[in-house]
């Protein structure tokens, strides 16, 4: 089997305003036209794509991503590059795209799987699976303009994952559905990628990137800024989104082999974190359940109304393990000088599941970054846990139980 299965070469699109209808049919056959105006939404864009690998794409609203599967899927032409596709896509893009509003889910269904290239014959075979998947009852057999959009969505992941395909790409429209089906969703999308479909998808959820994805595609103004490791590509999109007039983003390596993102305005910075246990000793080795303190020293370099320190703690792949803030624990700080020093001791006992961890920081004045970022800083610290004592068990927390065992 080739190394790989999807191709995107120096792709763009541009919308183009020829001044007449003719003059941009003109150029559908060739002729050299001039053009009024032209505004590019997508430029420059290149990778490889293996097949079995799980790409997030990720970046703000207006960064390309719908422009880009669009142009993978073929329902939009590019103005330039090329995308070369080595296996069958199944795409869930815009909700309720090619459904028709009159027709009922079954009678849509048999017309969207007939797009996507399957025989009649092959649909009707699938028909109760996708029917008992999508879970609408009767509704399956009422018009799709009655329909909610979280109905819509349910029947548009049925039929589009009803057969497993080499591609499957997802964009937000997972978004819109209950909890629930959620959970359904994405338990579908692992079976399919342990099968070996690779799986592009669009999402502002982090944990769903880090958890799905084997890397990650940042866009940024239509240009592709970074192409990495999930965890990493996460972190440099945080910090694009607090970014702001007097803000900076730097990244570097860290001493861990990963990518670290520093991001904000440098008016407070964190000096020094460490993880100290009982006897107040450093430590980057921590028993599950010890009690461990984490130190934080802060300098402000600015008049500061409100100060809050924010922390979260990730596990290996880069998902939030736990954090809070010091607004939500109503201990900001008022007033802030320059040249002042503040120590945050935060006491908590380490009831995580073996591992590696990092804790990232946040020196805000609200509840979030993206007000006031006077400093947001990526693996802060690294440290891990081991079970050195407890008895065995399997997860990413330390809930231990109490069973009791009877006769019923």
């Amino acid at each position: 089997m080739s190394d790989t299965l999807l191709s995107v070469r120096n792709l763009g699109k541009a919308y183009r305003d020829y001044g007449s209808e003719w003059r941009r049919f003109a150029s559908w056959l060739g002729v050299a036209v001039s053009v009024r105006s032209e505004q590019w939404v997508l430029r420059g864009l290149s990778f490889d794509v293996a097949p079995g690998e799980s790409i997030g794409i990720v970046g703000q609203n207006g960064a390309g991503k719908s422009t880009l599967l669009k142009l993978i899927t073929g329902t939009m032409r590019a103005s330039e590059g090329s995308v070369r596709v080595g296996g069958r896509i199944a795409a869930i893009l815009e909700l309720g795209m090619g459904f028709d509003p009159d027709l009922t889910g079954r009678e849509n269904v048999y017309h969207a799987a007939g797009l996507m290239g399957f025989a009649r014959a092959a649909i009707s075979a699938a028909m109760t699976d996708i029917e008992s998947f999508a879970e609408i009852g009767e509704y399956f057999d009422e018009p799709v303009r009655t329909y909610s959009s979280g109905m819509q969505m349910r029947v548009a992941f049925s039929v589009a994952t009803a057969f497993r395909p080499d591609i499957l790409i997802v964009d937000e429209a997972l978004s819109v559905g209950d909890a629930y089906f959620q959970h359904k969703c994405f338990k579908r999308i692992r079976e399919f990628r342990e099968q070996g479909t690779t799986l592009l998808i669009v999402s502002h959820d982090s944990s769903a990137v880090q958890s799905l994805c084997d890397r990650a595609l940042l866009l940024e103004n239509g240009n592709l800024v970074k192409d990495g490791e999930p965890a990493a590509v996460m972190d440099l999109y945080n910090a694009l989104i607090a970014e702001r007039e007097n803000s900076s983003v730097s990244v570097t390596s860290h001493a861990s082999g990963r990518e670290q993102t520093i991001s904000g305005t440098g008016e407070a910075r964190v000096e020094d974190v460490v993880l100290l246990n009982t006897q107040g000793e450093p430590v980057e080795f921590v028993d599950v359940g010890q009690p461990v303190t984490l130190r934080i020293r802060v300098a402000a370099h600015a008049d500061i109304p409100r100060l809050v320190l924010g922390y979260m703690i990730k596990d290996r792949l880069g998902q939030a393990v736990f954090g809070t803030n010091t607004h939500h624990t109503h201990q900001e700080l008022e007033e802030v000088r320059p040249g002042q020093r503040i120590e945050f001791r935060i006491n908590f006992p380490m009831n995580f599941g073996p591992g590696s961890y990092s804790i990232s920081t946040a020196l805000v004045s609200t509840e979030t970054h993206l007000v006031n970022n006077y400093e947001w800083r990526d693996l802060a610290l690294v440290f891990n846990v081991s079970n050195l004592s407890r008895q065995v068990f399997v997860g990413s927390a330390w809930v231990p139980p109490q069973i009791e065992v009877a006769s019923a």
